[in-house]
């Protein structure tokens, strides 16, 4: 098939996830086209069988902001008909199910191209539910030829929100080669050089992933005497916040700010405790990641988080901002050893075995087969 991807190409999710995938499609001998202004964080390398096709946009006075909404339309439709693309995945609803919907429809007289849209969360439970994007989000759902959640949560949460059941659930998925533990890595030298425990945090550092309590953390882990470190991968608006209540706790010394990472493997598969203290994981791609790195992960009871990570076996979970609780389940995994050990264990286990790419992707393929032979049946 020839497959039509466009992601938010910023460290998130759902970028992670749509780059990733058209990366394994064309491993599998699919021809993948991303349509985006930027590449895609994790898209590292184009071949003869992933395309890049960049969205520019004209400056012109009138504007105050730039219709990035219309040129990626005009874009979509440009390469659909150019490619005979079978079909446009676009990953998060607003504005890009939008986008597609208009690029399909433009060019629908010379060849019709289905729109798939998946939703990752946030497009959902926070941006689509506003009032203002509200019926426009519904209109996307409605008028793309498949809609599919990363999560059963997501999947109640669209049809409570937008009383739309048309879903197709759909995990997100991890490469068990590339996700595992790393006991031999140099980083973890450099990060812990006398031994310290690894606490590691990832995340776009945003408000809604609560950040500032990897620091209070920390700081609670340390009280006790445990020689801990916290390791935070990103960027993001919350980062001076971060930096600010660790110089107020005394933690700065102790917290490694490391930026936005290519590989993230490299940092969960040395991690001994990963945290995830968010309000809002409608999947919890990172606590997948980690547990694929037999990294046990103490994060909040929230969204799709207790459909990935599995309380006292993997993990364990809080109630939102309970730091007390999450800092006690962390100084017990780095107390006993042979704890960590099994919820590492069991958490790769459960990782390669529900949410594999040799699992997922699969589904996904057979699904815009669906999409598509629908959609060919109604033009005929």
């Amino acid at each position: 098939m020839n497959i039509g991807i466009t992601v938010y190409p910023t460290y998130g999710g759902s970028g992670i996830v749509g780059s990733e995938l058209g990366r394994d499609l064309a491993e599998r001998g699919h021809n993948v086209h991303f349509i985006s202004s930027v590449l895609p964080t994790r898209l590292t390398e184009l071949n003869e069988r992933i395309h890049f096709h960049e969205v520019e946009m004209m400056s012109y006075a009138l504007f105050e902001h730039q219709p990035y909404d219309l040129a990626l339309a005009t874009k979509m439709a440009t390469v659909a008909r150019a490619e005979k693309l079978d079909l446009l995945h676009v990953h998060y609803a607003i504005p890009h199910s939008i986008s597609a919907i208009l690029a399909r429809e433009s060019i629908k007289q010379k060849r019709y191209v289905p729109v798939i849209t998946t939703l990752h969360g946030t497009d959902i439970t926070l941006v689509g539910a506003d009032r203002s994007y509200l019926p426009i989000t519904r209109y996307g759902l409605q008028q793309s030829d498949g809609v599919t959640a990363v999560s059963k949560f997501l999947k109640q949460a669209t049809i409570e929100t937008f009383d739309f059941d048309d879903v197709e659930v759909i995990p997100n998925f991890i490469c068990g080669k590339h996700y595992k533990r790393i006991d031999d890595s140099p980083i973890k030298q450099e990060l812990a050089p006398n031994g310290q425990r690894l606490l590691v945090h990832v995340s776009n550092f945003r408000a809604v992933k609560r950040p500032v309590d990897c620091i209070e953390i920390l700081a609670k882990v340390r009280e006790t005497g445990i020689d801990a470190r916290l390791v935070m991968v990103g960027d993001g608006p919350e980062l001076s916040a971060v930096r600010y209540r660790g110089e107020q706790l005394g933690m700065n010394g102790n917290v490694i700010y490391v930026g936005k990472q290519a590989n993230i493997a490299d940092y969960m598969g040395i991690a001994d405790v990963f945290l995830l203290p968010s309000e809002l994981e409608s999947f919890g791609l990172a606590a997948l990641e980690a547990q694929a790195c037999e990294a046990p992960v103490v994060a909040t009871r929230i969204g799709g988080i207790p459909e990935v990570v599995t309380d006292g076996e993997s993990g364990y979970l809080s109630d939102i901002g309970d730091i007390e609780k999450m800092s006690l389940d962390t100084m017990r995994l780095l107390h006993d050893d042979d704890l960590r050990r099994s919820f590492g264990t069991r958490g790769r286990e459960l990782a390669v075995s529900r949410y594999s790419t040799e699992m997922i992707i699969p589904q996904y393929i057979a699904y815009y087969e669906k999409v598509v032979n629908k959609a060919q049946s109604a033009a005929a």
